[in-house]
C-alpha cells in the first residue's frame, strides 16, 4: 500500500455526529433567522439538499447541486445569501472545535506516514465547502497541506456511500485501488471501497454500524492497531 484515505468526522476528527449536527445547526439558524429564514425550516430545507448531493449522478459539482436545490426552497435570495453562508464558515462554525474531540495519535500518525512517503488523501464526504473541510482538518491537529487532495463539494461530482466517489478520488489521481488503504469509522460509508479493490481498515473509536454488520470481516481497531496494520503490509 502507498496511498492512504482517511475519512474526517468520526476518524481524524473524534466526534458524537449526532451532537455536532445538533449544534452545527442551532448555529446555523443564529445566523440565517435574523435575514428572514424560517427558523423551522432551515434544518429540513439543508438537509433536503444535501441529501440531493448525496444522490448526485456526477453531472455536475455538489456545490451545484447543493445550491440549485436549496434555491427551490428559498428561491433568488438562496444564492443571493451565499456570501452569508461562507462568512458563517469563516466564523461562527469555528466554535462548533468544541463539540468535537481529539486524538493526539492523529497527528503522529499523520507525520508517521509522511516521514514514510504514503501519499494521504483526506477523503471525507464532500458535503462542506472547502473552508469547513479545512477548518476540521486543523480542529483534528493536522494541515490540508498533508494530502494530496482534500474532497469538498466544490469539486467533487458524488458523494459515500456511491462507489463512484472513491472512483474519482482513484482517477484523480492515477491511482491503483491495490496500493490504497481507506480508514474510517462507518461501516456503510467508508468500507464500501473494497467494492473497487481498495484495501481498507475499519477505524472503532467513533464506530457507526447502522445496519450492525459483522465488523469482524474487516481489519479494524485503533489508531495503534491502524499504524501495526500498515507496517505489517510494508514488511510483505
Amino acid at each position: 500500500m502507498k496511498n492512504i484515505l482517511f475519512d474526517l468526522d468520526g476518524t481524524l476528527l473524534p466526534m458524537n455526529q449526532d451532537k455536532f449536527v445538533k449544534a452545527y445547526f442551532t448555529l446555523l439558524a443564529k445566523k440565517l433567522i435574523p435575514l428572514g429564514y424560517d427558523p423551522k425550516t432551515i434544518a429540513e430545507s439543508v438537509w433536503k439538499s444535501t441529501f440531493s448531493m448525496v444522490k448526485n449522478d456526477g453531472s455536475k459539482t455538489n456545490e451545484q447541486v447543493f445550491w440549485e436545490d436549496f434555491s427551490k426552497t428559498y428561491g433568488e435570495k438562496a444564492i443571493n445569501d451565499n456570501s452569508v453562508f461562507e462568512d458563517f464558515y469563516k466564523n461562527e462554525f469555528e466554535s462548533l472545535k468544541d463539540v468535537c474531540g481529539f486524538n493526539p495519535l492523529v497527528a503522529k500518525t499523520v507525520s508517521f506516514l509522511k516521514e514514510n512517503n504514503y501519499k494521504l488523501i483526506a477523503a471525507t464526504n464532500p458535503l462542506f465547502p472547502k473552508v469547513a473541510t479545512f477548518a476540521r482538518l486543523r480542529w483534528a491537529g493536522v494541515s490540508p497541506d498533508d494530502f494530496e487532495l482534500v474532497t469538498t463539494y466544490e469539486d467533487s461530482t458524488f458523494c459515500k456511500p456511491n462507489p463512484k466517489y472513491y472512483n474519482e478520488i482513484l482517477q484523480k489521481l492515477n491511482l491503483n485501488p491495490e496500493e490504497c488503504l481507506m480508514v474510517g469509522n462507518d461501516v456503510g460509508e467508508d468500507m464500501v471501497a473494497k467494492t473497487l479493490g481498495i484495501n481498507v481498515f475499519l477505524l472503532t473509536d467513533c464506530l457507526i454500524n447502522k445496519k450492525g454488520e459483522d465488523i469482524s470481516v474487516y481489519p479494524n481497531g485503533n489508531f495503534n492497531d491502524l499504524i501495526e496494520y500498515i507496517k505489517k503490509d510494508s514488511e510483505n
